[in-house]
């Protein structure tokens, strides 16, 4: 595997549509072969395909249609329709194919596909619920967090009675920081029965792609598990289990399948703890959110992260939770962003419709999307730069932060700038990036060898400089760049 692999979310869903017939939508191995090519050019290696599983369409108009949901679908969908909504993806029945996207038999097809072109597959996983409806709360009731009467009187938001079973009290799914999911129902990290079951679909899981992004990882941790859900884990008789669950699982899981990998979506700082319990990556939302502020001195202190954190880090400026960030920091400075994260180490991750400069960001249960047209400019920009970044460089080499000096006493812009160098082989890129809404200056000190000149390409904006090598070595490159402008250059 690639050091620094690229992954591309597809809102399975919605995009199926794109290649609808009168006969109906397409299954998944029947979409044109181009669009995987096309993937493969630009060097993507992971595709996910969210949403593919199950889900329960009786739950929807119960759960999907409360009143912020619906302010969200009208503002994505100017003529949004009842119909329109087809339920949250991460409330699903069970781990079997969406039958509108096909079956097993389909998913191996897929991936035999895919193969053609290097490009692995990785499907959710969703650790912390199934659907409130869900057919395993009568099959397998022994893997839901039970309560009693009592909480349910007192909390019927987070309790609640399952297909009228008053005998029966389950909580919803939550985050300890939130108010619960009403269309979920929560998995009882304390009880073995729960441990193993769900083991037990990550194996058949792992039977069927190359990897899973684990929905909300860390709220299976036993800490987090129990401080979400610690009255009713003591009043109900469970104790706090002696193992993590991820670290039994997961070693579980790659003691079949080897190269199979863990994707963990992250936050509270409980990345690094994720990690080594055998997470090949974790969400980098703390990076995510500093180039949204643009806080330059948080990105470079951040980039200085022991490298083993950093290469398990999965770098992205949106994915379907996050505000499309064409819509949020505009052309400039998203763009600015995006090479950022393109060029250093870690998994890079890319969004269905970033490509494209997409602006709507699309509610999950929503299962059409609006018409925005691909805007020139991004799919110029993209398809410059993964000509760039594909190269084999990018995704092996020896990565290094610079630093940007002051030109002159009296100008602070430096500050603005910031630079890391790739050395692969015999090759050298730099990268600069002015982060900022002001024109910035600065000198960059490479080691380069000699004393002769030297040529320096701008790969990204075709531009050849010529520069003394003395001086590149010993008073710096000097940079000036205007707002959120950037250089590759080619050593």
């Amino acid at each position: 595997m690639k050091n620094n692999p690229t992954i591309y979310e597809i809102n399975t869903r919605v995009w199926i549509k794109r290649f609808s017939s009168n006969n109906g939508n397409l299954k998944l191995d029947q979409v044109p072969e181009i669009f995987w090519k096309n993937l493969a050019d630009k060097g993507i290696d992971y595709v996910w395909l969210m949403g593919i599983w199950q889900n329960c369409s009786g739950s929807i108009e119960k759960y999907c249609f409360e009143d912020y949901l619906i302010k969200e679908y009208k503002s994505a969908l100017k003529d949004f329709k009842h119909e329109d909504v087809i339920g949250s993806p991460y409330a699903i029945n069970n781990y079997k194919i969406n039958p509108d996207l096909g079956d097993l038999e389909t998913i191996k097809r897929l991936r035999t596909i895919l193969k053609k072109y290097d490009i692995k597959l990785i499907l959710d996983f969703i650790p912390n619920h199934f659907n409130a409806e869900s057919e395993l709360i009568e099959t397998n009731p022994e893997i839901f967090l039970n309560a009693d009467e009592s909480y349910h009187t007192d909390d019927s938001y987070t309790f609640y009675i399952p297909y009228n079973n008053k005998e029966v009290i389950l909580a919803h799914g939550r985050d300890p920081f939130f108010p619960a999911w009403e269309d979920t129902a929560q998995v009882n990290y304390f009880s073995n029965a729960a441990r193993e079951f769900m083991i037990g679909n990550l194996i058949d899981i792992a039977e069927i792609c190359d990897g899973v992004r684990c929905d909300m990882a860390m709220l299976a941790l036993n800490n987090i598990f129990k401080n979400t859900w610690g009255g009713v884990l003591k009043k109900m008789d469970y104790a706090k289990p002696e193992t993590e669950f991820w670290a039994v699982a997961i070693q579980l899981v790659k003691n079949e399948f080897p190269e199979f990998l863990f994707i963990g979506e992250a936050y509270w700082d409980l990345e690094w703890n994720l990690q080594q319990l055998g997470f090949d990556f974790t969400y980098d939302k703390r990076l995510t959110d500093r180039l949204k502020s643009g806080n330059v001195r948080g990105i470079s202190e951040h980039l200085t992260a022991d490298s083993l954190f950093q290469t398990k880090s999965l770098r992205f400026i949106e994915n379907h939770d996050e505000q499309r960030i064409a819509k949020e920091l505009g052309k400039e400075a998203s763009q600015a962003s995006a090479v950022i994260m393109s060029t250093i180490q870690g998994m890079r991750f890319y969004h269905e419709g970033q490509f494209e400069g997409k602006r709507i960001k699309l509610p999950v249960q929503l299962g059409r999307e609006p018409v925005e047209p691909p805007q020139p400019c991004f799919v110029n920009f993209y398809n410059k730069l993964f000509s760039i970044t594909k190269h084999e460089l990018f995704n092996n080499g020896i990565w290094k932060q610079l630093k940007s000096e002051a030109v002159g006493s009296s100008d602070s812009t430096f500050q603005n700038i910031l630079c890391w160098q790739i050395n692969y082989k015999d090759e050298i890129r730099v990268v600069i990036i002015n982060y900022s809404q002001e024109e910035s200056r600065g000198r960059i000190r490479l080691d380069v060898k000699g004393d002769n000149e030297i040529q320096l390409f701008d790969m990204l904006n075709d531009q050849l400089y010529i520069r003394e090598a003395l001086e590149v070595r010993e008073d710096g490159l000097y940079i000036e760049l205007q707002p959120f402008h950037s250089h590759i250059f080619s050593l």
